[in-house]
């Protein structure tokens, strides 16, 4: 108790740089918390992938199509419990910032893939006999203010036209990693539509999602269904949903790696402005360190309240700064709609920003704590202020 009161006394005794320097790193470990749960929320797709569920798609690339009769076979390979098909649609709500995903699915098969999609089992039902009916996520509805009836408009980009559905269930998440930013549609719906005005494109689908018994079973079944469709004209490439998510992440690798130098870049520059700051306070004090230390203090004594006094700035302006963070965050998501599905802060982030600050404190208390442990008293009484 004594040598927290000698901490907070010395942390409190130039108020306004103590003050400049706390706002600082309350600045520090905002962004830093910030940029990490950018990191995080970037790679959120790969972590919450299931691992009994693959993605089957044209091996050239994902715009090539496959066709609808590769379903059944791929039903038949031992280890799959259930196969459905997507296509991309990629339309636009009103204008064209109003973007989020949109797929249309097989719904009878589709959904049930997905059980961390809520959906009550009544929506669920009136989705299913509406052909033009239309299933989407919490955070979607939240965001433009659709509910069950409502009459969505989407002009298609990839498919051409004005496409009309009526919302007739709202799906959740089971947990706060869910996507519910996700629109759903009946692929029936597209390909009747394409039969009449594109002939070419349609009975085609462009990705095939295949549910298994277990997880272990993941790299026979891939290997047996691209094998069973070798040497034909639509090779497929298929892999775990978690490695196909990570390949929309590595294209834009660079990106991300920016955004993590940059987080860390942050937390150095707050180091050095702290490590400035306590070099000043040491050189202030060298006649009171060789006093102190003429009393009997010890260089071990004299270090610890260097280093308290430290750690307890840069824990104030980090508590201030994670408690920030959250409701930052939440502004932030609320600001980006639906660019990142999934976007919180998790308890990694706040053990990381509190390893920083401590990092902080403790680098910056190195030099000058050294110095007064070394200090002769003879020489710190020569000090004058």
């Amino acid at each position: 108790m004594y040598y927290l009161k000698l901490v907070l006394r010395n942390a409190l005794r130039h108020k306004l740089r103590t003050g400049l320097t706390v706002l600082g790193i309350f600045v520090a470990i905002l962004a830093f918390g910030l940029l990490r749960t950018v990191v995080e929320s970037w790679f959120a797709g790969a972590e919450n992938a299931s691992t009994t569920r693959l993605v089957t798609r044209n091996a050239i690339s994902l715009v090539f199509p496959l066709p609808i009769t590769y379903g059944e076979r791929i039903r038949r390979v031992e280890g799959v419990i259930g196969v459905s098909h997507a296509n991309w649609f990629g339309g636009v709500y009103v204008s064209e910032k109003n973007f989020f995903p949109q797929f249309a699915v097989d719904a009878a098969t589709y959904l049930p893939l997905y059980p961390e999609y809520r959906i009550p089992p009544e929506q669920m039902k009136a989705f299913l006999l509406d052909r033009k009916g239309c299933v989407v996520g919490r955070k979607l509805a939240l965001q433009y203010g659709f509910k069950v009836g409502d009459l969505v408009p989407l002009r298609g980009t990839i498919f051409p036209g004005t496409w009309q559905f009526v919302v007739k269930a709202i799906y959740d998440g089971a947990d706060a990693k869910t996507d519910t930013s996700q629109f759903f549609f009946h692929w029936d719906y597209l390909n009747e539509t394409l039969k009449k005005t594109v002939p070419r494109r349609a009975n085609s689908v462009g990705v095939y999602i295949v549910g298994l018994d277990q997880a272990s079973h993941a790299p026979s079944v891939s290997a047996a269904v691209d094998q069973m469709f070798r040497n034909s004209l639509a090779e497929t490439l298929t892999e775990t949903e978690k490695a196909f998510q990570l390949g929309f992440v590595a294209m834009t690798e660079a990106i991300v790696v920016a955004i993590q130098i940059v987080s860390f870049l942050v937390i150095f520059i707050i180091m050095a402005v702290m490590a400035n700051t306590m070099a000043m306070t040491a050189r202030e004090r060298l006649a009171e360190y060789a006093t102190m230390k003429a009393l009997g203090f010890g260089p071990g004594r004299l270090m610890t309240l260097i280093f308290g006094e430290s750690l307890a700035i840069a824990l104030a302006g980090a508590a201030a700064g994670i408690c920030a963070t959250y409701p930052v965050a939440d502004w932030f998501a609320a600001k980006l709609g639906t660019l990142f599905p999934v976007f919180g802060v998790s308890r990694h982030t706040v053990i990381m920003q509190v390893g920083a600050a401590l990092l902080v404190g403790m680098v910056a208390a190195l030099f000058p704590g050294v110095r007064a442990a070394r200090l002769r008293i003879v020489d710190g009484l020569r000090n004058i202020g």
